[in-house]
Formats: C-alpha cells, structure tokens, sequence
C-alpha cells in the first residue's frame, strides 16, 4: 500500500467546510437538495448512494440505506453490515466516491456548479473531526488543517474540469470495477435527462442476488 499523501492546508487559506447549513455546506455529502436519479428512483445524498455502493451483493441492504431520509440516518444504517462490505472497498471506494460527486453534478448542475466555481482557486477541504482520509484535522493553533483530504481533492478535480474540460461531464460513466450494482441491476451511464423520467420512487424490483467475488 502507497504511503499516505499527507498534506497541510491553512485554513485562511482554505475553503472548508464541515456542517450543511454554513455557506460552503453543500460540497459535503450530506447536504440535502442535491438529489441523484437513477431508474426512475430519486436518491436524496450522495451520501446515501456512496454508502449502498458498499453493498452491491446485498440488494436489500442497499435499499434500507436509499429508503432512510436523512444522510447522516443512511449512513448509520450501513454500519451494522460494514463487515460485509463488499472485500474490495478500500481499493474502490476513491473511484466510487469520485462518481458520486460527478452525478451529483450532472443531476444538480446549475446549483453544485455554481458552488465548485464559487471556491475560485482555492484549496477545498473537508474540515474533520476525526477522519484524515476524506478530510483534514485541525491542529492545536486551529489555523492548520492536516489530512489526506481525499474528498477535497476530489472536489477540486471536478472544479478544475468545469473551467476547462465541460463536455467531459455531460455523462457519468460508471467506474471500470467489477460488481457496479444497484439493488441487483447495474449501474448505467448517466445523463442530465434522468431527472425528467423521475416519475417512481421505487427502484427496480430485485432479482436474484448475485454472488460477488
């Protein structure tokens, strides 16, 4: 495994941002109003939708997770099975987590890209209680943050292909990984059009559940 790509970022700096409701709150997983469409089915988070990608084996998990309406309240739901998260989550769950947020563009466009531009050129950073990886932590002085911060960075690619790369992200293609499934059916490419066919709250009825690896 890769050593960590620790980095230091000063947080006058920065733009961070930890809870929903302050002005850059809607680059966190958790903010609601930036819904995803997939069959049909309206998913609240990017959140909810990261967390049942841990589950492509377990479709009735993955419901449970996509029926909770809060995110914080998906997320919980998923802990109880995190065991059996499917055996390649640490090697996936970056291409997943980078998926998520280019469907979270492509269904919220106007609003999320607004926000990404909005940042200028600034570092972005999830600033964190306790997770170095997606985020960074405060240190003492509280004028430094240190982490990975793999959501922030991820975040800062999409900004970057917004100012010079758009035609790239008029589709989201699912990522190149093994077991891509959504309650039994895999995961198709995206457009801005899936929100209009918007019509059933319900996800396709599973089938069989497959097994996986």
């Amino acid at each position: 495994m890769a050593e960590p790509d620790i980095r230091t970022y000063r947080r006058d700096e920065a733009v961070c941002f930890r809870k929903t409701d302050e002005p850059f709150g809607g680059l966190s997983n958790m903010a609601p109003g930036f819904p995803i469409f997939i069959f049909g089915r309206r998913i609240r988070t990017s959140e909810a939708l990261y967390q049942a990608c841990r589950f492509p084996h377990l479709p009735e998990v993955q419901a449970l997770i996509l029926d909770e309406s809060s995110p914080m309240t998906a997320k919980m739901r998923s802990k109880p099975f995190r065991a059996r998260s499917r055996p390649d989550w640490d090697r996936v769950r970056v291409p997943i987590m980078k998926w998520c947020l280019r469907t979270k563009l492509l269904h919220n466009w106007e609003r999320f890209s607004e926000l990404l531009l909005s940042t200028g050129e600034k570092p972005i950073v999830e600033d964190s209680r306790k997770d170095a990886f997606w985020g960074a932590i405060s240190e003492k002085d509280n004028a430094h943050l240190v982490g990975e911060n793999i959501l922030g960075r991820l975040l800062m690619e999409l900004r970057s292909k917004l100012l010079n790369d758009q035609g790239s992200l008029q589709r989201a293609e699912p990522p190149n990984i093994e077991c891509f499934l959504l309650v039994d059916h895999p995961i198709p490419v995206l457009s801005p059009y899936d929100c209009l066919s918007a019509d059933s709250d319900d996800l396709p009825t599973p089938a069989t559940q497959l097994a996986f690896l």
